[in-house]
């Protein structure tokens, strides 16, 4: 493992010896980069390159727009996301290729929870990601279903993996339980628009075995 930081954010390279492979960017809540890829390697993936991305700003960096808190004692969404995007595409992805001295095969994004969704969001902003992953994404985000439908990607993904636990629509929360119904919706979306989709659904609530979750989409999409 390799660690550099930069621009405020610490970044955790696995794999980078692996010259030419492709690279997987993975923004993390709790410093999961690690665990993430020791399950990759138990998964026998594809060989590539991942950059595990710390010390974010979670509900503004990961958001892509303003939303209240979804409980009393939680922090707001401050809609962050487009300037920490460009902060990864201009600065953050560039070290990291420096770091790694070469140019990978292509670059794939991947995510879980609130990173899930910014992936996707990313995809609509930038051509710079090839593949997505997001794994039990925070796809119940408020407009993002319909932000969905009424914008095109900026280039089409060679394929995106999507996925959720079977009881997170069971959330006693008005916003949060609508997240399957917009998962699926945004499945056959994707589909009609002849992009290589998935959408596995896995058993357990959101915090079920998000680093099995997360190595799970990322072999996917360096698959397909």
């Amino acid at each position: 493992m390799e660690s550099i930081e930069t621009e405020g954010k610490n970044i955790s390279i696995f794999g980078s010896e692996n010259i030419g492979s492709p690279l997987v960017i993975l923004n993390t809540y709790g410093n999961e980069g690690e665990s993430v890829w020791n399950e990759c390697r138990n998964l026998n993936c594809t060989p590539f390159t991942l950059a595990a991305i710390g010390n974010l700003d979670w509900n503004n960096d990961m958001s892509p727009w303003e939303n209240p808190a979804l409980y009393k004692n939680d922090n707001a969404f401050s809609g962050g996301a487009d300037v920490y995007l460009s902060l990864l595409s201009y600065n953050i992805i560039p070290a990291i290729c420096s770091s790694i001295g070469t140019k990978p095969s292509y670059i794939a994004l991947s995510g879980y929870s609130l990173a899930g969704l910014f992936a996707l969001y990313s995809a609509y902003k930038t051509d710079i990601f090839a593949k997505i992953a997001s794994a039990s994404g925070s796809l119940w985000f408020p407009g993002f279903a319909e932000y969905a439908e009424s914008h095109d990607f900026i280039q089409k993904p060679d394929c995106i993996y999507l996925s959720l636990g079977d009881t997170e629509a069971k959330a006693k929360n008005k916003v949060l339980c609508t997240v399957q119904d917009n998962t699926e919706h945004l499945f056959e979306l994707y589909k009609a628009k002849n992009i290589p989709v998935t959408f596995e659904l896995n058993k357990g609530n959101h915090f079920t075995d998000a680093t099995g979750r997360m190595a799970r989409g990322i072999k996917w999409i360096l698959e397909h």
